[in-house]
């Protein structure tokens, strides 16, 4: 008698079914997209494993809590936090986020500084856009101990300020990220340009310190070297540079269109109606185009300068007093005609 064959159980098939179906969850959980969109995310020096957890739960940076904190612990990541920016890319996996925190590859900050006329624009573009702390970078201005290293002290400070575009890590502190920028100031003053402030009679600081009320006073590239004469002859002359952007300065409002008599008589050592020679520090930030028009200023015989009166921004150069007094006074006259105070 032959007996009945028994039939073959289908559940082993049914496991290795379910198991390939985990196993590819599991692999597209880690491997496959996790985040919606493209965003960045800062980690705070001193942050822990678990504040940057709490941050990125907080924030809904990840599709995926659970899976990052099963991964993130495999890969040790709470014992290898690195504080920064971190670009989180549109469709990135929780393999690779874990990957760039763990390695500290953070995108780095471009900061673009232009015309900055104080030293607490300064302070409040940067602690804007990095870690530093305000604080901290205001007091290290404020020291001329720390900042005699540089060859400035806190007049001068400013003058280390070149605009142009500077990368920095996001966590840089305030020491380093005044180091980066004098770096940039050390190489703008090549030995070339070092000989040209020379023959002006200038050093890097007082050429920039010239340079900033060029800057203030026109926008016009072309008529920069000639307003440079100006007051390179003036100096030459013992006399006083009285350039109106140097009161603005002084009254601290940078708003002001006209000057009147009653503002030349503020009391301040930038203002150079009242003072001999250079003010003590910059009155901004100056271009390098302004700083080149200093060193590279033509000789003439020019001690005025005024606006023209077609109210063009262009500048209109005298020898003499006379001459000056009649552009000035066309000048007046357009600005009174349209009612500009």
């Amino acid at each position: 008698m032959g007996g009945a064959r028994k039939k073959k159980s289908g559940l082993p098939a049914i496991i290795a079914v379910i198991v390939l179906a985990v196993a590819a969850f599991v692999l597209f959980k880690v491997f496959g997209p996790n985040l919606g969109m493209q965003q960045y995310l800062y980690i705070h020096t001193g942050s822990t494993y678990d504040q940057l957890a709490a941050d990125l739960k907080a924030t809904n940076f990840l599709g995926d809590m659970t899976i990052f904190g099963l991964l993130a612990k495999a890969a040790d990541l709470p014992a290898h936090v690195h504080a920064g920016r971190y670009q989180l890319k549109r469709g990135m996996s929780t393999y690779n986020v874990i990957r760039m925190l763990r390695s500290g590859r953070q995108s780095d900050v471009r900061l673009v500084i232009t015309k900055l006329r104080t030293r607490q624009d300064f302070i409040n573009l940067v602690s804007a856009n990095l870690e530093v702390d305000s604080n901290e970078l205001r007091k290290m201005l404020q020291d001329p101990v720390y900042l005699k290293q540089f060859g400035l002290d806190t007049n001068t400070v400013m003058c280390a300020v070149i605009p142009d575009s500077y990368f920095f890590h996001w966590n840089t502190n305030a020491n380093k990220a005044f180091r980066k920028i004098h770096e940039n100031y050390t190489r703008f003053w090549t030995e070339s340009r070092r000989e040209e402030a020379k023959k002006q009679g200038l050093t890097p600081v007082s050429a920039t310190i010239m340079a900033s009320i060029i800057d203030e006073e026109t926008n016009k590239l072309e008529d920069k070297p000639n307003i440079a004469s100006v007051y390179l002859n003036r100096l030459q002359k013992g006399m006083k540079l009285q350039a109106d952007p140097t009161v603005k300065f002084a009254i601290g409002d940078f708003a002001i269109k006209r000057i009147t008599g009653v503002m030349l008589e503020t009391k301040s050592p930038y203002n150079t109606y009242q003072n001999e020679g250079l003010p003590p520090g910059p009155i901004c930030t100056p271009a390098p185009s302004s700083i080149d028009a200093v060193l590279q200023a033509p000789k003439t015989n020019y001690i005025y300068f005024c606006a023209k009166a077609d109210l063009s921004g262009a500048s209109v150069f005298a020898a003499t007093s006379d001459e000056h007094i009649k552009n000035a006074r066309l000048y007046q006259k357009a600005l009174n005609e349209r009612g500009i105070h």
